[in-house]
């Protein structure tokens, strides 16, 4: 397929030879970005053993590395804009992997706590290269979808792969290789990246806006801060209630200011394009959902029903297979002849009817029988919902809004988890409470009492999930009305050349 390119001299015609391996490359770094939202979950008891971590703080080893992922990511899709995402890749490689030395190495709680922080941050300008160099890869739109399939596989299904790599580093090395791990992978990237990867220099022309930094990532990290504290704080305490505010405020000033800055970090017509938004909503609520069902299947297995590490991570194993074949098998293969509607609607229904099974769990809920139908719908769902997302919410994008646009597509991912984590067990919690001052009467039954309270919890909090994943199909069917590609005009089928 011929590719032209306006505005810029080209020094080649035609897609790039390397772009599979490439692929590989750019799915690698990728992987390894999902991957830490989750891996370090089971491995977090060990290591608060280890460093004396108190009930309290905890969360900080989760909670300090979606805050700097999700508030940093605008900037660093600007930044990767600025300056070439070939480049801003290979730096975030190197700093990632160095951050994940430092945590491996931690000998207190706030050593971790901030090597995890400095993971997010090189996370934030990692994640936009990424996916804005899939978009200037591959062309073509036949070609296009499966590379998008692919890495929307991943990124769905990393979440659970991070439960199945966690469990096995922890049971059978120890908890510091949760994070040592990364390590090796951002090596191999890293040479691939010299060796494979195609890009542009960066724009000139864009300039970074330091207000508009400030504001928008100041409001996001308020605001998802506050929805995690009200876990252990109540949603009426004046802390939560004034960090949710305060980071309202600071967006709607964003908002106000990206319509007035002269070189804005989010140019408003991005997310004032239908099917950008309806697919940046959609991505949000249904990981508000997801992240929440795994951190109760998590507790609920090890708690609950006593699952080992290990057992606990290849129990999520059909939820990441049936993921990469909604994705890779089914989305893949029909993105080209229908509209993305008809993939994202029916993934949102058939996500939350699996979750729904969740709601039925006891204290002696039997897997093969109860959780294995529900997290196999789930992720059937979910695949058939992530490769339509990720590729809609990029097609026909400027190359130089290209980075941008990314990052808010990985914004939405990170802040929908981190709020949906918070918001969920804080409803789980509350619920649980109630159930065992209703029924704790008897002291002999206490331990039966609390267990059911907990299950109680969970699956009061399940049907929330529910609820929004049914409202993140509603998103889709009502705001994401672009057409097939095959269909669509060939300035979207084709949005940037090949560098």
């Amino acid at each position: 397929m011929s590719v032209t390119r306006t505005g810029e001299p080209e020094t080649a015609v035609g897609p790039d030879p390397h772009r599979w391996w490439a692929l590989v490359v750019i799915a690698l770094a990728q992987l390894m970005v999902v991957l830490d939202a989750t891996i370090v979950n089971i491995a977090l008891p060990s290591a608060q053993r280890a460093l004396g971590m108190s009930d309290g703080n905890r969360q900080w080893v989760i909670t300090a590395y979606t805050l700097a992922f999700g508030g940093l990511l605008l900037l660093g899709g600007r930044i990767a804009d600025l300056v070439g995402r070939k480049r801003t890749f290979v730096i975030g490689l190197i700093g990632f992997a160095v951050a994940s030395g430092l945590g491996g190495a931690a000998t207190t709680s706030g050593m971790l706590f901030g090597a995890r922080a400095l993971q997010g941050a090189f996370a934030a300008l990692l994640a936009p290269s990424a996916l804005s160099l899939l978009t200037t890869t591959f062309t073509d739109p036949k070609e296009r979808g499966k590379a998008f399939g692919i890495y929307g596989a991943l990124a769905g299904s990393g979440a659970a792969i991070g439960f199945i790599v966690g469990g096995l580093l922890t049971e059978y090395l120890n908890w510091r290789w949760c994070l040592y791990v990364n390590i090796p992978i951002a090596v191999i990237a890293v040479f691939g990246a010299f060796g494979l990867l195609r890009d542009r220099p960066g724009h000139r022309n864009v300039r970074l806006d330091v207000p508009g930094a400030v504001l928008g990532c100041g409001g996001l990290v308020a605001i998802v801060y506050g929805v995690s504290e009200a876990n252990s704080h109540g949603w009426s305490d004046p802390l939560v209630l004034g960090l949710i505010t305060g980071g309202i405020a600071l967006l709607a000033v964003f908002v106000w200011w990206q319509s007035r800055a002269p070189s804005p970090l989010l140019p408003l017509h991005i997310v004032k394009d239908r099917n950008r938004a309806g697919c940046f909503l959609t991505m949000g609520l249904a990981i508000i959902g997801m992240f929440g069902v795994f951190l109760f299947m998590t507790y609920y297995l090890q708690v609950i029903l006593g699952y080992s590490p290990v057992k606990t991570g290849l129990a999520f194993l059909p939820l990441t297979v049936a993921i990469i074949i909604g994705s890779t098998q089914i989305s893949a293969r029909l993105l080209p002849h229908v509209a993305p509607r008809m993939l994202m609607v029916p993934g949102m229904l058939l996500a939350s009817a699996g979750v729904a099974m969740f709601t039925r769990l006891t204290v002696e809920s039997d897997y093969a029988g109860e959780l294995l139908p529900g997290l196999m719908l789930m992720g059937l769902g979910m695949g058939l919902t992530f490769m339509p997302v990720f590729a809609t919410a990029t097609a026909g994008v400027a190359p130089q809004d290209a980075g941008v646009t990314s990052a808010t597509v990985n914004t939405s991912q990170q802040v929908g988890g981190s709020i949906g984590t918070a918001l969920l067990n804080t409803i789980a919690t509350t619920a649980s409470t109630a159930y065992i001052t209703a029924h704790l009467r008897n002291p002999a039954q206490k331990a039966l009492i609390v267990k059911e309270g907990v299950v109680h919890g969970y699956t009061v909090a399940i049907w929330w999930a529910t609820a929004i994943m049914l409202l993140a199909g509603l998103v889709a069917g009502l705001m994401v009305t672009a057409k097939a590609p095959k269909h669509a005009p060939s300035d979207a089928a084709v949005p940037e050349s090949v560098a």
